[in-house]
C-alpha cells in the first residue's frame, strides 16, 4: 500500500467517495476529463522517458527507482529492504530479489546494523552512485521541461 502525505492511497480514496456521499460535488465536465487526460499523458511521457534512460545506462527502471530511494530516503544514507519495498510498493520478497540483482552487479552493499547485528541495510556503491547522478542529472532536466505544463494543470484541476 503506497503511502501519501502519511495516509494509503487506498484509504485516500475511500474518505474521497466518503465525502462526496456527504455533499454533492459538480458533475464533470469535457474540460475536466480533457485535463486528467492530459495530466496522465504528461505522467506517463515522464515515465517513459525514465524507462528509455535506465534502459541506456544498463539496468531496468525498477533498479533505478531503487538505487533513487536507496539515496534519497529522508534523514539517511541508507534503507533497509523493508523501507525499500514500501518505497517500491513492492512485497518483501520481491524486494529482496531486487537487492540480489542489484549486488550481483556491483550497485549496492548490504550492511549489518552496528546496533542490532540482525538488521540490514542498503547503501549503493561508487559505481552506483556515478550512474544514479547521471539519471537524476537528465530527469531533473526533463521535469524541469515537463514543470510548466504540470503546473498549468495542476491549476486547473477544481
Amino acid at each position: 500500500m503506497r503511502k501519501i502525505a502519511g495516509s494509503s492511497a487506498r484509504s485516500t480514496a475511500k474518505s474521497t467517495g466518503a465525502k462526496a456521499a456527504g455533499r454533492a460535488k459538480p458533475a464533470l465536465t469535457k474540460a475536466d476529463f480533457e485535463t486528467l487526460s492530459e495530466f496522465r499523458y504528461l505522467l506517463r511521457r515522464f515515465l517513459v522517458f525514465s524507462e528509455d534512460a535506465a534502459a541506456e545506462s544498463g539496468i531496468t527502471a525498477q533498479q533505478h527507482q531503487a538505487l533513487l530511494a536507496i539515496k534519497g530516503f529522508p534523514g539517511r544514507d541508507h534503507i533497509s529492504t523493508g523501507e525499500l519495498a514500501e518505497r517500491l510498493c513492492i512485497r518483501h520478497h520481491s524486494a529482496v530479489g531486487l537487492v540480489d540483482r542489484l549486488e550481483a552487479n556491483g550497485l549496492v552493499r548490504r550492511r549489518s546494523g552496528s546496533e542490532d547485528r540482525r538488521q540490514v541495510f542498503l547503501e549503493l556503491t561508487p559505481k552506483a552512485e556515478g550512474l544514479l547522478a547521471g539519471l537524476s542529472m537528465i530527469h531533473r532536466d526533463e521535469i524541469q521541461q515537463l514543470a510548466p505544463l504540470l503546473q498549468v494543470l495542476l491549476g486547473q484541476i477544481r
